[in-house]
C-alpha cells in the first residue's frame, strides 16, 4: 500500500487507516506496509513502526498485515525486522539489497541472518530492476528450506526464471508475482496470487480474475486481464509509486505526493493517466 503524506510531508496515519480499509474492502486479502508502493527508502524507521503499528490495530483482525523491512545493510534490516515482530505485523517482505551487489552467497548469508533474528514468517523479495541484483531461481529454493520463509515476490519479469523457481520449490511456498500484468501468466505456471500496486483502483476485478482462473474459468481471466491491462502498464508510465499516487489523488483519496527524491509525474504523462482513469470511469 502507498504511503500517504500531508502537505507538509509528513505521514498521514488517518489516511493510512483509510487506504488500508479501502484496499481490504475491494478484494486484498492482506497488505504490505513500506514496501516499493508504500516509498520505504525515503522513511525513517520511527514512521515505519508507527505504520505497522497503526494499520496493524485497524485492519489486523480483518487482513494480514505484512511489513517491509528490507535494506542493503544486513544489521539494519536485522534490528528492524525485530521491532516489526514486536509491532505485531505478521510478516516481513524483504528485498534484496540494493546498490551492493552482493553475489549470491551474500544474498543467502543475508537472508538467512535475518531469517534467523525473527520467529514470523519472511516473503523474499526479487526485484532486479530497482536492485541491480538477480536471485537466483536455485539461491531462492536453498532459502526457502529454513523453516520461516515461506513466500516469494518474483518481479524479475522473467517467465523462464520463474518456471525454474517453480521447478526447484514446495508446493508449500506461495508465489506471488510482483507485476501486475504478469499476474495471469505466473497463476499459469502455479503463483498463488500477486502483490499489486494496481488493486489500490481495480483491486474487486483483479480479485475476481485470480478467483475466475482457480476455479478454472479461464477465458473469463483472460478477458479482465486484457481489460485491465492498460491499466497495469499505465500506472507504470513513470516509476512506482508516482503513478497510483497521482492516481489515488485524482480519485479523491488525497495521498499526497512522493517524497524526494522522486519527483512529480510530467504533464504528459498525467494527461495521460487522467485520460486512462476517465476511459475505466474511475474520475
Amino acid at each position: 500500500m502507498v504511503t500517504p503524506f500531508d502537505q507538509n510531508f509528513e505521514v498521514n496515519y488517518g489516511k493510512a487507516e483509510q487506504i488500508a480499509e479501502h484496499l481490504i474492502a475491494n478484494g486484498s486479502e492482506g497488505l504490505i506496509v513500506t514496501g516499493t508502493t508504500g516509498e520505504s527508502p525515503v522513511l525513517t524507521t520511527e514512521e515505519q513502526l508507527q505504520l505497522f503499528t497503526t494499520i496493524k490495530k485497524k485492519v489486523g483482525a480483518k487482513a494480514q498485515v505484512w511489513g517491509g523491512t528490507g535494506s542493503n545493510d544486513t544489521a539494519h534490516v536485522v534490528a528492524l525486522s525485530k521491532e516489526a515482530e514486536k509491532a505485531g505485523v505478521d510478516g516481513l517482505l524483504l528485498v534484496t539489497p540494493y546498490y551492493n551487489k552482493p553475489n549470491q552467497e551474500g544474498l543467502y548469508q543475508h537472508f538467512k541472518k535475518v531469517a534467523e533474528s525473527v520467529s514470523i514468517p519472511i516473503m523474499l523479495y526479487n526485484v532486479p530492476s530497482r536492485t541491480n541484483v538477480n536471485m537466483l531461481p536455485a539461491t531462492i529454493a536453498r532459502l526457502t528450506k529454513i523453516d520461516n520463509i515461506v513466500a516469494v515476490k518474483e518481479s524479475s519479469g522473467d517467465l523462464d526464471q520463474v518456471s525454474q523457481l517453480k521447478n526447484l520449490i514446495s508446493e508449500d511456498i506461495w508465489l506471488y508475482s510482483g507485476d501486475d500484468y504478469l499476474t495471469l501468466p505466473m497463476l499459469a505456471i502455479g503463483a498463488y496470487g500477486v502483490v499489486s500496486v494496481a488493486s489500490h483502483i481495480v483491486g474487486q476485478e483483479i480479485l475476481t480474475m485470480i478467483e475466475a482462473f482457480k476455479a478454472g474459468e479461464i477465458e473469463k481471466a483472460r478477458e479482465i486481464h486484457l481489460r485491465l491491462y492498460p491499466i497495469f502498464k499505465g500506472l507504470f508510465v513513470t516509476v512506482n509509486p508516482t503513478p497510483v499516487k497521482a492516481a489515488l489523488n485524482l480519485m479523491g483519496f488525497d495521498v499526497g505526493k512522493v517524497r524526494l527524491p522522486l519527483a512529480e509525474m510530467e504533464t504528459e504523462q498525467l494527461d495521460s493517466l487522467k485520460s486512462l482513469l476517465k476511459q475505466f470511469n474511475l474520475i
